[in-house]
């Protein structure tokens, strides 16, 4: 039987190049996407393959989840 791990992560830098986006529909910035990337790439060297990935309907939330979905 093996064990689930639950892994929490943090949405990473929004973008406010649009300030009168509600903070719900703020995007990543450039640092964002490249966290986010960077993210990915480690998580896929981990054994433990994800067996879902669940966000917020947040757009940077589902922005890094389709990125590390991916």
């Amino acid at each position: 039987m093996s064990a689930h791990r639950l892994l929490l992560i943090r949405h990473a830098k929004s973008s406010w190049d649009f300030p009168s986006l509600d903070d719900h529909d703020r995007p990543l910035n450039q640092r964002g996407e490249r966290d986010a990337q960077t993210m990915a790439a480690r998580l896929a060297q981990r054994s433990d393959a994800l067996e879902a990935v669940i966000t917020s309907t947040a757009s940077r939330a589902e922005a890094i989840g389709q990125i590390i979905a991916d």
